[in-house]
């Protein structure tokens, strides 16, 4: 059979894919129509669970490095009359402290994010290849065939194990598969510009809401660029030719700056859908081609990364036989719920927010600072919105991957950060089962682990370990991507090898046995 894995489109999604197929010994192709990495910034906005993630693969320093961290969001409320006032100011800091290692919201032009990757992949023997596509596709009983067109316009077909569309909205993958792509598209035409502003702007994140418009600007590059992004008019919605120029005026009087350069400006209609499979067969679908959705949160390339990493270390432990291809069948269940929830809330809070008439208005001028502002008083709302936005939330807990609770902590959660004396993540690569104990490992226990080839790390019992959630002494099997797979308040090894059994994983070798046949150690 085919042993290659076949990944289709180069952008974030598909480079930590490969990222994480390469960490792990699997081979696989990276091929991307286009001739080079994106140029323009694109996405910008880098989440906590995202810069976690990289942490595993070692580069998560490298990027907070390259990018800004902002810390602080500012809510402005315009009237009619054009006075401006601040009605509300967040903290990112303060929300995320003890939640995450990277307590705030990380600007990082897409442009430069990817040539960091495309260096990441270049660094384990990886590569892309440019201006290459791929033309159709076929699978078989044992394979997929593939055809695909080289830079010279020929063309050679080649069989692969696995097909992975990480190929954008437009998916060539999804359409080679027959897979709908249910949802539509707002009416309200946005635009996004990356500008150089007059005078010392801040590094903050601006919320700027007015009786017909909203504008957001945030920092962009450390060369002082900030990206604005917001409604157009409806005077000029239907404007074919629109440009800043026309906008100008309206934008400055809103965000109360002004733009002394336009680097880049473009309009664009926001699509919200979601691929009705993620999986079928032999081929898998990933970010944006399986998922659109409104910009509020700044969640779509950290989902698609979020995806990847998902994929990554299933199809990688798969290729290198390190598990049944049973293990496959977990990731659409886990990432399109997710998906589907995701598009459902954005869908909601963009409409409200784009609203005409009468309705947007009281929207836009009153219920979101009031809101806002309410919600900004509370730590538990002030900690609830950060866990939500930097997607340290998201949990798989109704998966077949996902057995038992302690504690607070249940098989599914991203394991809870305890902090940095304990540092609990310390040890994640992205590729290894890891198993925890808070408190004390019995010497029974800790062997019987040790048998089955997983490491065991045992933490000291302390206040803020309590905190996190976790129970004394209670044991956490933790998968590669730092989620929960396993919890129990026993010391249970063979518990622990059951489990692995039932979920198609074998380690080091170890070969997957039948739960009904097993029997206790002596």
């Amino acid at each position: 059979m085919a042993a290659e894995v076949l990944i289709v489109g180069a952008g974030p999604t598909g480079l930590v894919l490969a990222i994480s197929l390469a960490r792990q010994g699997a081979s696989f192709r990276l091929i991307d129509e286009n001739a080079g990495p994106g140029t323009r910034s694109r996405a910008t906005v880098v989440h906590a669970r995202t810069l976690e993630f990289y942490r595993h693969f070692g580069f998560a320093a490298d990027v907070v490095a390259e990018g800004i961290a902002t810390e602080t969001i500012h809510l402005h409320e315009r009237s009619a009359s054009g006075r401006s006032r601040e009605v509300m100011t967040v903290g990112l800091g303060e929300l995320g402290r003890g939640l995450s290692p990277y307590p705030f919201i990380l600007t990082y032009p897409q442009d430069l994010h990817e040539r960091l990757l495309d260096r990441q992949l270049a660094k384990l023997g990886g590569r892309v290849e440019r201006s290459t596509k791929l033309v159709r596709f076929r699978q078989t009983d044992d394979a997929i065939l593939a055809t695909i067109r080289h830079p010279d316009g020929g063309e050679h077909e080649a069989a692969f194990a696995y097909v992975c569309g990480c190929d954008g909205a437009h998916s060539a993958v999804r359409q080679g598969l027959g897979i709908g792509f249910a949802g539509g598209t707002y009416d309200q035409p946005f635009y996004v510009a990356d500008v150089r502003l007059a005078g010392r702007p801040d590094d903050d994140f601006h919320m700027n809401l007015g009786k017909r418009l909203l504008a957001l600007r945030m920092p962009v590059r450390a060369t002082g660029m900030h990206r604005l992004i917001g409604l157009v008019p409806p005077e000029l919605a239907g404007k074919t030719d629109l440009t800043f120029d026309d906008l100008k005026e309206d934008v400055e009087d809103l965000i109360g700056a002004k733009v002394a350069e336009v680097n880049w400006f473009s309009r664009y209609r926001v699509h919200h859908r979601v691929a009705d499979r993620f999986h079928i067969g032999r081929v898998f679908l990933l970010g944006d081609a399986g998922h659109v959705h409104s910009p509020v949160g700044g969640q779509g390339m950290n989902t698609g990364i979020g995806d990847a990493v998902n994929l990554g270390w299933k199809l990688g432990a798969v290729a290198v036989g390190n598990a049944d291809t049973g293990l496959l069948d977990s990731y659409e269940p886990e990432r399109i719920a997710f998906a589907r929830s995701l598009v459902a809330t954005t869908d909601r809070v963009f409409t409200r927010m784009i609203a005409g008439g009468i309705a947007g208005k009281i929207v836009r001028r009153f219920v979101a600072p009031l809101t806002g502002n309410t919600a900004a008083r509370f730590a538990v709302t002030r900690r609830a919105a950060f866990r939500t936005v930097s997607q340290i939330r998201i949990r798989y807990g109704d998966t077949p991957l996902s057995e038992g609770k302690a504690g607070k902590v249940a098989a599914g959660d991203r394991l809870p950060w305890a902090g940095d004396d304990a540092d609990n993540f310390s040890e994640f690569d992205g590729k290894s089962w890891r198993v925890h104990v808070y408190g004390k490992a019995e010497p029974a226990f800790a062997a019987g682990i040790a048998d089955l080839t997983l490491g065991l790390k045992a933490f000291e019992w302390s206040a803020p370990v309590e905190k996190a959630g976790f129970k004394k002494d209670a044991v956490y099997v933790v998968r590669p991507d730092g989620h929960v797979g396993y919890a129990s308040s026993g010391q249970d090894c063979i518990a622990v090898e059951r489990y692995l059994d039932r979920i198609c994983v074998r380690l080091s070798g170890r070969e997957i046995r039948d739960p009904v046949d097993q029997t206790d150690r002596a």
